[in-house]
């Protein structure tokens, strides 16, 4: 196996490191109730979808 021959600098290290962090998910308001919906998902509250009844939450609530 490789084995370093001198230290990295915390600078370098950090350097390749910028890439690896948490990213925050895109929240957005349904446009049917107004609860928070992440992008490109159903929402979770009422089953609308881009203003089209995708899950009819009455059913699946049964």
């Amino acid at each position: 196996m490789a084995h370093p021959k001198h230290k990295l600098s915390k600078q370098r290290r950090d350097k390749r490191r910028t890439h690896d962090k948490a990213v925050v998910p895109t929240l957005a308001t349904c446009s049917n109730c107004g609860a928070t919906v992440m992008y490109h998902h159903v929402c979770p509250e009422c089953g609308y979808y881009r203003g089209r009844l995708i899950i009819n939450k009455e059913e699946s609530a049964k």
